[in-house]
């Protein structure tokens, strides 16, 4: 199986690493090409084109500026699955896997990124931001969508081919999941959620369904799930899968918490 988890806005370059394992993007000479572009751009439309604050967009035009192709191990550059640091990456731990974790996260797990594309968890990074949906005109491109093309499907179809029993996990939000072509994609696609019982009905909280993704992930590296129905086994935080409520490949998983 291929999970696919969206990155997160907040990054950690701080914190002592567990591993010094890493590899290389795969996309570096498409990255550089964006941010190329990016350092034409001033700090006020930076600003404008990401809705961000001034002080985030100097932060960021200058991450632009110190940006290198050459990606290698150290201070301002570091594995992508511990650079960052949001709700999914607090249900992934990955500063408590062990080896093994980290051996099977590499084959089975995939960072859709605006800037690289798509990330192994060992691809080093520098640090950046410039989300997918972010509407940024290139060449004949209006937006990054239109940018990445099915360069992205590709490299997953390649991950895909070395399977033997190929199938997408779909963990990323909408809005990074959209640089994917599901018609293109040589595996079933299947997409869990996770919702929570509040108010008289089961509905997704951001927070929580988030975080439950990130849980996943590491479950089933953890516990080496080799197939897409022991998924439906995921008990981890009080989630279980609610065959009533799942349709077709998308599936859900439910869970009770008293108010």
């Amino acid at each position: 199986m291929l999970f696919l988890i969206s990155p997160a806005k907040t990054l950690d370059y701080e914190t002592a690493l567990p591993t010094e394992a890493h590899t290389i993007p795969q996309l570096i000479p498409q990255a550089e090409e964006l941010i190329t572009h990016l350092r034409t751009i001033s700090q006020e439309e930076v600003g404008a084109l990401m809705k961000i604050s001034e002080k985030l967009s100097a932060l960021n035009v200058e991450r632009y500026q110190t940006w290198q192709a050459e990606h290698a191990l150290g201070e301002s550059c570091r594995q992508a699955v511990l650079a960052f640091k949001g709700d999914v990456y607090q249900g992934l731990d990955a500063y408590g896997w062990s080896e093994d974790v980290f051996t099977r996260a590499q084959s089975q797990l995939r960072i859709l990124s605006g800037l690289y594309g798509v990330l192994r968890p060992l691809d080093l990074l520098h640090p950046y931001r410039l989300e997918m949906g972010t509407r940024l005109p290139y060449k004949e491109h209006k937006n990054l969508y239109g940018y990445w093309g099915t360069q992205v499907t590709e490299c997953l179809n390649a991950d895909l081919a070395q399977m033997d029993s190929p199938c997408v996990v779909n963990l990323a939000s909408n809005e990074y999941y959209s640089v994917v072509k599901p018609k293109l994609v040589e595996a079933p696609i299947i997409t869990p959620d996770f919702k929570d019982w509040k108010n008289g009905k089961y509905k997704v909280i951001s927070f929580y369904a988030k975080k439950a993704r990130g849980l996943m992930v590491k479950w089933a590296l953890e516990h080496n799930i080799q197939s897409p129905e022991e998924l439906k086994n995921f008990d981890v935080d009080g989630y279980a899968y609610n065959a009533e409520m799942s349709e077709g490949n998308n599936w859900i998983f439910t869970r009770n918490i008293e108010e």
